[in-house]
């Protein structure tokens, strides 16, 4: 079924561009520093339609989906089921052999990605919230690889090549967006793990909250990694609150993160080598159910700025005296195809905001946004381009579906 709903600029996103502060032995250059600046114009209809093709419905908990190179979709469901699609939306079914999963709160199945040698070693790799062996209160994320085997629907030699320490008491907050580099190497985000007296651990570089790890297939530290005194093995990046989305700039490929603020202050950023990106120390959001700021403001020398960030989904600057989150998810660049204006921009799925968003970009500076499809009413959990040049999402919930932009 194809849907129509017109495009409509929306308002609220705070724009600027990365600050250059912060940084570790072999962190890589960025603009000058300039922090962000508000840009809340009133809504601005514009006339050209977004055609909406729902290819599958009734999809359990949906978090993640990728493409083989044949076309074929792979798509995660939190609940704990892995599933082989058709380039239309036909289910093959589903995929046996998955590790034992934790899916209390916002655990379970998360990402998936193909390895950029899939056609001769069929390996893919998927992040999950882990139980600990020995103490099942206590969990984290960790990331498998594992061969597909397409024709048995299984999956086979499976390992655990990553685990986040320590493990904690929590439901919530795992990150687990998985990307490969270029030099065929594994981006893993690590969220903080949600706990107000475990938000501290983000800037603790012996534990692996709130972080970014960069590692090898086998689950080694990557060469090339930052030299970080005390850190744990692997971290590329540190300060993160809950990065859900992740995608590599088409032509730097730098690593781009999107995350959750708390109340207010979700956050676009570029992840650089052995920066440092502020939770909780600094924030553009505050306090559940209050108009208090969390941290010590919004800026501190010695850690980044974001690219963009939110303050608001509904126009005004605050909504009952609070500031109001979109909570981004997953990430893509558009990187060319109908409508061609959109080539170079970066998606963002929205949960709480039930929206996708349209960043336009001049190199790194945000220069004009569009809110698109929040007339359904439906939260977006994966954002990725197809091999046809197509924009593929998710939509979340218990029933979730995949959505195909274009005809």
């Amino acid at each position: 079924m194809s849907l129509i709903f017109p495009r409509l600029a929306s308002i609220g996103l705070c724009l600027g561009l990365l600050s250059a502060c912060g940084g570790g032995d072999t962190a890589a250059s960025s603009p000058a520093p300039n922090p962000p600046t508000p840009n809340d114009p009133a809504f601005v209809p514009t006339t050209s339609p977004v055609m909406v093709t729902e290819l599958a419905t009734g999809l359990p908990n949906p978090w993640s989906l990728a493409f083989l190179p044949d076309g074929r979709m792979l798509i995660t469901g939190r609940t704990g089921n892995l599933r082989l699609y058709a380039a239309n939306g036909q289910s093959y079914g589903a995929v046996s052999g998955l590790p034992a999963l934790d899916t209390a709160g916002q655990g379970g199945l998360l990402d998936v990605a193909i390895d950029p040698d899939f056609a001769n070693n069929r390996r893919i790799y998927f992040s999950f919230s882990e139980a600990d062996s020995f103490n099942a209160s206590i969990n984290g994320t960790a990331v498998a690889r594992a061969e597909l085997d397409a024709t048995a629907m299984s999956l086979v030699n499976l390992q655990v090549i990553y685990r986040q320490l320590p493990k904690v008491a929590s439901s919530g907050h795992f990150g687990s967006r998985l990307v490969f580099d270029r030099d065929g190497h594994l981006f893993v985000t690590l969220g903080d793990r949600q706990n107000n007296d475990q938000r501290g651990y983000a800037q603790d570089l012996a534990r692996g909250n709130g972080k970014v790890v960069r590692i090898t297939t086998t689950g080694a530290a990557a060469p090339g990694n930052p030299v970080l005194a005390g850190a744990q093995s692997g971290i590329w990046s540190y300060g993160h609150r809950n990065p859900q989305g992740a995608t590599l700039h088409p032509a730097t490929g730098e690593l781009w993160t999107s995350e959750h603020g708390p109340q207010g202050g979700d956050e676009v950023n570029i992840t650089l080598a052995g920066r440092n990106y502020g939770w909780p120390v600094i924030s553009h959001g505050q306090e559940y159910g209050t108009t208090t700021q969390v941290g010590s403001g919004t800026a501190m020398a010695g850690m980044e700025q974001p690219v963009a960030y939110w303050e608001t989904i509904t126009g005004a600057a605050w909504t009952g005296g609070q500031k109001s989150s979109i909570a981004p998810s997953g990430m893509a660049f558009f990187t060319g195809g109908q409508p061609a204006h959109w080539t170079g921009s970066l998606f963002v799925g929205a949960l709480a905001g039930q929206a996708l968003w349209r960043l336009q970009l001049d190199g790194t500076r945000v220069v004009g946004r569009e809110r698109l499809l929040a007339s359904r009413g439906e939260r977006i959990r994966d954002v990725r381009q197809g091999p046809d040049g197509r924009l593929y999402l998710l939509t979340d919930g218990g029933s979730g579906k995949l959505l195909r932009i274009g005809s």
